[in-house]
């Protein structure tokens, strides 16, 4: 089962072209950051917390035993990225690496778990590292489990 729902496009060009082309593909295509291939990411179908619409994000891939992370990083700005408000409102997501998309509960981490969690972000996106750098908010992490 995956989250259902009237689907609104990001109003971001390079998400909408990234999301549409991982999604027709199965995952095959678009599948890496900026033409990095040490850099994959996943696509997480979130519900907006104000319109209630479907919202889809590619993010960073970062996973450990088929759990993941979700980094709310957007580049060091300020504020959190718009998603965070999503996950916050409705911690149900579908996330999809590869073909098949799933189904996962969200909830956001600190302490040790965060910090285990955060070494594992930045060894996979070191960018992560500055981008932390250059804002006085802590970055939020999300720890995205499958549901059965």
């Amino acid at each position: 089962m995956t989250l259902e729902g009237e689907y609104e496009p990001s109003p971001e060009k390079w998400v909408r072209e990234q999301v549409e082309e991982y999604e027709a593909s199965g995952g095959q295509r678009a599948n890496i950051l900026r033409d990095h291939p040490e850099w994959p990411i996943v696509v997480i179908t979130s519900r907006g917390a104000k319109s209630g619409k479907l919202r889809k994000n590619p993010v960073m891939r970062v996973e450990k035993d088929g759990v993941y992370l979700a980094v709310a990083s957007k580049g060091g700005a300020p504020e959190h990225p718009t998603w965070y408000h999503n996950f916050v409102a409705n911690p149900v997501v579908t996330l999809q690496d590869g073909p098949e998309p799933h189904d996962y509960d969200v909830r956001q981490i600190e302490g040790d778990e965060r910090a285990q969690w955060w070494d594992r972000a930045v060894k996979q996106y070191s960018p992560y590292a500055e981008y932390q750098e250059k804002t006085d908010r802590e970055i939020p992490l999300f720890v995205l489990e499958r549901r059965d």
